[in-house]
């Protein structure tokens, strides 16, 4: 896969990082965060008009066919602003699960919408029993009834679920096994229990009582719903690294700036010699973490299923810990400021912790990782 930018590639970036440094300022995305739910309708609308959403979908169904190396550039300048939007996981791993596995019918019915910013899906699959592992157990049910089926149960944790206007939901089907169903945001029996996260977007937990879905809603064939998630999960990790790598960027230049304007003993911070090293550490750290991110967007073409896995795992385990280092430094080296809420600091220091857990967290990532090179 080449990973160099194109022209086209760069002018899309240039273009998308104009409109978040005007529009989507520091001030702005915490107005969003605190008083707005950590969504703006206004700034979706934008995202689509400059081709966020519809960016991996096929032309047919409205988009523009890029790949992963122009999803890695746009995560990537998502990251740099914190970008609050569920753009991961609609228009990344939503979009990439309906076109792997959904039916003509429902691609034609969701995809040209999702890419237009009208509508916006998300995934409801962690439950409480497994919620540090993005492949854990499926208890929620799904009964087969006269017109269709019905289904039962709580899934935790899940993003951006109460600005959804529909949820991919993985259910256990007796005799079939696991297999996801594409449910309305407004069906009847379905409740969703909204809570803020500490990076400022939000999640909810959402309660099933015998939702009613058609047959037409079984995403792919019966019993085949893990393939059809992990199509997903594998966009969304890729996605994660790159966006981890924006944040790392822009948070090191924060930091670079506070360290050349900030006076000690007479002089800036940044003439200090120690000062220097850590900041060149957090260099190191955040090229790591962007070259990881790009073993993640080449691992989407690696037709090995267990070579791909090893790839986005290791990949996810190595700009987590990239990221932790680089935000525990950038606040250190901010000194007292740095634990304030005054400053960008804190907001990117968050973002980079909350990006461990997500979608499997270090330690599952490690395990994964282990199981595929014993297999």
């Amino acid at each position: 896969m080449d990973l160099k930018p194109n022209a086209e590639q760069r002018m899309l970036c240039d273009s998308l990082r104009r409109y978040l440094d005007s529009e989507y300022t520091f001030e702005q995305r915490r107005s969003i965060a605190r008083r707005g739910g950590s969504f703006s309708r206004q700034a979706w609308r934008a995202l689509a008009d400059l081709g966020v959403l519809g960016l991996t979908i096929a032309p047919e169904y409205g988009g523009f066919g890029q790949g992963a190396a122009s999803q890695l550039l746009v995560q990537h300048e998502l990251g740099r602003a914190l970008v609050l939007e569920p753009v991961t996981v609609s228009a990344v791993m939503a979009a990439a699960v309906l076109q792997r596995h959904g039916s003509e019918a429902q691609r034609l019915e969701w995809l040209p919408a999702m890419a237009a910013g009208e509508r916006i899906v998300g995934l409801a699959y962690l439950e409480d029993e497994g919620a540090r592992d993005a492949r854990g157990e499926v208890c929620a049910k799904a009964v087969r009834t006269g017109t269709g089926y019905s289904l039962s149960g709580r899934k935790t944790l899940v993003w951006h679920g109460e600005v959804a206007d529909a949820l991919l939901v993985m259910a256990s089907v007796a005799g079939e096994g696991p297999a996801l169903f594409m449910v309305p945001g407004v069906a009847t029996g379905l409740r969703c229990e909204g809570y803020p996260t500490i990076d400022g977007l939000r999640a909810c937990d959402v309660v099933l009582n015998n939702v009613m879905v058609p047959p037409q809603a079984c995403i792919g064939q019966m019993g085949e719903g893990g393939a059809a998630l992990e199509s997903g999960l594998e966009h969304g990790i890729a996605a994660l690294c790159a966006e981890a790598g924006g944040a790392m960027e822009r948070l090191i230049e924060l930091t670079a700036d506070y360290l050349r304007t900030r006076q000690q003993f007479g002089k800036p911070l940044g003439s200090f010699q120690a000062l220097q090293h850590r900041v060149a550490d957090m260099l190191v750290q955040k090229e790591l973490a962007v070259s990881m991110a790009f073993v993640a967007a080449q691992a989407l073409s690696e037709p090995d299923p267990a070579q791909r896995g090893r790839m986005l795992s290791a990949a996810k385990f190595m700009v987590a810990k990239a990221g932790r280092f680089i935000g525990q430094q950038a606040v250190q080296l901010h000194g007292g400021m740095g634990m304030t809420d005054e400053l960008a600091v804190g907001d990117y220091f968050k973002r980079l912790t909350m990006l461990d857990p997500l979608l499997g967290d270090s330690d599952c990532q490690l395990e994964r990782f282990g199981s595929l090179m014993e297999a």
